[in-house]
C-alpha cells in the first residue's frame, strides 16, 4: 500500500523543486546548490508549520537523511552526481522518510526505462548488455581470484541527467499517493 500524500502545499512545492531541479539539469548537466539549499529550507520552514517543531525537525531530518542514504552509495560508486544525492536530501525533507524510500524506488524505475531508451536512441545497446555483463562477472568470486589480470574497460554510452528521473519518479509518487 502506498503511503499517503503530504498535507498541503507540501506537494505543490516538491513539484516546484522537482521540475526546476529537471529543468536546470537537461539545460546545464547541474543541479544548483542554491536550488537544493532554498528547498531544504522550505522544508524546514514548512515541516515545522505543518506538523509543530519539534515532530517537524525530526521529520525532515528523517526524509532528508533517508533520501541521502538511499542514493549516496550510487554517488561513492560513481553511478551519479553529487546533486542528484542533494536533489533527493531536499525532496526527502520535504516529504519525510517513507514517501522518500518509495519515491527513490519510482526514480530507479524511471532511471532505467530512460537509460535502456537513450542507450536505443543512440544505438548502444550491445555495449549497454556488455557494460552489464562486465560489472556482473567483476563481483562474481571468480573475477576476485583473477583480478591480477587489471580491470575490464567499461565503455560508456552516455551520460542522462538523472533529474530528471528523480522528477519523474517524485510527481508519479505524488500523484499514485493522491489517487
Amino acid at each position: 500500500m502506498l503511503p499517503v500524500a503530504p498535507p498541503y502545499p507540501v506537494p505543490l512545492c516538491v513539484t516546484l523543486l522537482a521540475v526546476a531541479a529537471a529543468s536546470t539539469d537537461i539545460a546545464s548537466r547541474r543541479i544548483p546548490n542554491r536550488l537544493v539549499l532554498l528547498g531544504l529550507a522550505g522544508a524546514l520552514v514548512a515541516q515545522c508549520l505543518l506538523h509543530g517543531v519539534l515532530a517537524g525537525v525530526l521529520g525532515w531530518l528523517a526524509g532528508a537523511a533517508t533520501g541521502f542514504g538511499l542514493l549516496l552509495p550510487f554517488y561513492l560508486l560513481r553511478g551519479m552526481a553529487a546533486g542528484d544525492v542533494k536533489l533527493m536530501l531536499a525532496i526527502g525533507a520535504w516529504v519525510g522518510a517513507e514517501m522518500t524510500f518509495y519515491i527513490v524506488l519510482a526514480t530507479f524505475l524511471a532511471g532505467g526505462i530512460g537509460a535502456i531508451a537513450y542507450a536505443l536512441l543512440r544505438g548502444r545497446v550491445r555495449q549497454m548488455w556488455a557494460n552489464v555483463r562486465t560489472l556482473i562477472v567483476r563481483r562474481s568470486q571468480a573475477a576476485r581470484a583473477e583480478a591480477d589480470d587489471g580491470p575490464a574497460e567499461i565503455a560508456s554510452v552516455g551520460t542522462l541527467p538523472y533529474g530528471v528521473a528523480i522528477a519523474v519518479g517524485t510527481l508519479g509518487m505524488l500523484f499514485a499517493s493522491c489517487a
